[in-house]
């Protein structure tokens, strides 16, 4: 493949929910333009963008790949994307890439989850669209149906579109240039026509900026409808020098921002690491200023480090194409670069910018994770953080409290695949089990008691002897002394606290951290000979389990804030699953693109399990975030469970 100029390349992200399509078209661009003599199909996993061995044997895709299509003198790199809401970070990844996004809608499914956060995404990228009705083949099939449901969903920019277009355009489509372009706004309203010039200034511009969204149909299978779509994304996609500002930071972390030209320095967008088991880690970015050129040294703002690229070539699913340089506006693969990781910026290291980082949501599903054997336990370790390079959407959490390794990411399907790849590619296999709360204990009361440490054994013994007040605090451990007559030593008040704060790690109702408590050491006795730090710091220990347990400890659990997304018609079931998991509904307020949120408070234990939960009610139209809120004291019932599994165990 040759290298082409910015004038004739256009970056298209193809989105959608899962089996309607993208996939199909692909294929039949490749076998329209000779790259293959035939069509692959995902159910025969032999398609060239599906071609990971785990999207192989799931149907379905897991990964964002990159298969460019020559036509007409010119390059579209399709940018293709999974359909399920998991892998929403590689959409995201892709958005940036992308100078528009063909959204592709089965005929027989019409709109469903994955179109509506396809549309979403758009809407926040503020990218220019297209919508593509896919299987028009089948009987089912109403274009007018299908249109007037998107339309009803998506609102008016919608326009019916076929291509080439007619001499006599319809009214419709005329009133849609007419408002993007103001200069023909007049013509219109004089019932003058259009020319062949204004209507396709009129469509570019009302493209771009989002207020014509052209829908067409096709029936890929059959080979209906690829040069039609092609033809018209070449027309209509702005080029990438036609792409709004792009946003950064200079090298003293001020605002800066940049145009793809390509009479500039250099500079290039890392947004996708691919972790391949022959080639090693290939970084996959979009060039947005100037050439990038292979054998040259760049530099990596983020890492402040050099970095010194290989040969450079295009990918087209797995496959590779060297070439010598790209220009602004293309996307282009490397291998082994050393320090850069997906959203990491090259530049020249005379021009140095940092480009807004990829945009990941937060992990909202939870498991906690062991290898399956204990020798395993590094290579499981070592394969998370190689898995993570490639995709930085999930995350790895070591809970110190409760002394588990928790895998946080979008769902169960994207923990599955985690999972999945890390026996097949590092042969680790892995078990979930059931996540730990991290408890607290505090007390409601106060106490007031005697520690006492004497030991004789032949030689020097030990002894230390204290007297503490112990009562709740708002702190969440508070030491003083109200020490008389040198009762106790100055020098030994400081093992007195140690030993205090020592036992806090663990509380005697069921082995949890001890919070909010106020310790006042006020008297005791030593010994000329005996007396020393340790004996002190246990007879803290001593007064400190004593005191706690006579002072009304009760155990504490973790409350989430969460705030809730969710469809007007799923607000009544949320509400009720909340009441039912001892969740609280602080408030609603009504979201600008329709629907609701919901402002709730719960505890933890209720909501491992809510990401599935929430999917399940609301078809995946709900959505929600959490943050920990504070501790709360756990209703008696249920702390009586955990305080008796915890003695249980210690027997």
């Amino acid at each position: 493949m040759k290298g082409y100029t910015s004038e004739t390349i256009r970056n298209v992200a193809l989105l959608g929910h899962g089996g309607c399509g993208k996939t199909t078209f692909l294929e039949a661009a490749l076998l329209e333009t000779g790259v293959t003599s035939k069509m692959g199909k995902v159910e025969d996993g032999n398609t060239v963008s599906d071609y990971d061995k785990m999207e192989i044997e799931k149907g379905y895709s897991i990964n964002t790949s990159i298969v460019p299509i020559e036509w007409k003198g010119s390059k579209i790199n399709f940018i293709d994307t999974p359909g399920y809401f998991d892998f929403v970070g590689e959409v995201n990844a892709a958005l940036r890439a992308a100078e528009a996004a063909v959204i592709m809608v089965d005929a027989g499914a019409g709109i469903q989850v994955g179109t509506e956060m396809a549309w979403k995404a758009c809407e926040r990228y503020k990218m220019p669209r297209f919508i593509v009705i896919t299987k028009r083949d089948k009987d089912e099939f109403d274009f007018y149906k299908t249109f007037d449901e998107l339309k009803e969903k998506f609102g008016n920019a919608l326009i019916p579109f076929s291509w080439p277009l007619s001499a006599e355009i319809d009214e419709e489509l005329k009133e849609a240039i007419a408002m993007a372009d103001e200069s023909l706004m007049e013509k219109y309203f004089e019932g003058e026509e259009f020319s062949d010039e204004e209507i396709k200034k009129g469509l570019v511009k009302g493209i771009s900026e989002g207020v014509i969204v052209p829908v067409c149909s096709s029936a890929f299978e059959l080979g209906h409808g690829i040069e039609g779509l092609l033809d018209l994304l070449l027309t209509y996609v702005p080029t990438p020098l036609q792409h709004g500002v792009y946003k950064g930071f200079n090298d003293k972390n001020e605002p800066v921002e940049r145009m793809s030209v390509t009479d500039a320095p250099m500079s290039a967008f890392v947004f996708k690491t691919i972790v391949d088991p022959f080639v090693g880690k290939i970084s996959v970015m979009k060039v947005v200023t100037g050439k990038v050129e292979s054998g040259t040294e760049v530099y990596n703002e983020r890492a402040e480090k050099s970095e010194k690229l290989g040969k450079l070539f295009f990918l087209r699913g797995k496959n590779q194409t060297e070439l010598n340089y790209a220009e602004a506006g293309d996307i282009v693969a490397v291998s082994k670069l050393q320090y850069t990781q997906s959203g990491d910026t090259l530049c020249d290291k005379n021009d140095i910018i940092r480009y807004l980082p990829l945009d990941f949501p937060e992990p909202t599903y939870f498991v906690a994770i062991e290898a399956a054997e204990k020798a395993d336990e590094d290579k499981m370790g070592t394969g998370l953080n190689r898995l993570r390079e490639e995709d930085p959407s999930f995350v790895v959490v070591r809970n110190n409290e409760t002394h588990q390794t928790l895998l946080g990411g979008q769902g169960e399907i994207q923990i599955s695949i985690i999972l999945a790849k890390l026996k097949d590619r590092f042969g680790v296999n892995v078990k979930t089990v059931p996540q730990k709360i991290a408890y607290r204990e505090t007390i409601k009361g106060n106490s007031d008691v005697q520690g006492k440490h004497k030991k004789q054994s032949g030689g020097a013994g030990q002894y230390g002897d204290v007297h503490i007040r112990f009562s709740p605090s708002n702190e969440e451990f508070e030491f003083s002394e109200e020490l008389f007559g040198g009762s106790v030593p100055k020098n030994y008040v400081p093992a007195v606290e140690k030993g205090l704060i020592e036992s806090m790690e663990k509380g005697p109702l069921a082995g949890c951290k001890v919070v909010n408590v106020k310790a006042v050491l006020y008297d005791g006795s030593y010994h000329d000979v005996d007396s020393n730090e340790m004996a002190f710091k246990i007879a803290a220990s001593l007064a400190f389990k004593k005191g706690i347990v006579e002072a009304n400890p009760v155990l504490l659990e973790p409350i989430m804030h969460m705030e809730i997304t969710v469809p007007d018609d799923y607000v009544g079931d949320v509400m009720g699953d909340m009441n039912k998991r001892r969740g609280k509904i602080l408030g609603m307020e009504p979201l600008s693109d329709g629907g609701q949120k919901l402002v709730a408070e719960t505890p933890q234990a209720e909501i491992f399990d809510y990401s599935v939960a929430l999917r399940s009610m609301t078809q995946g139209r709900g959505g929600f975030t959490m943050k920990f809120a504070r501790y709360d004291e756990v209703p008696k019932n249920l702390a009586d469970k955990v305080i008796a599994e915890y003695q249980a165990n210690q027997e």
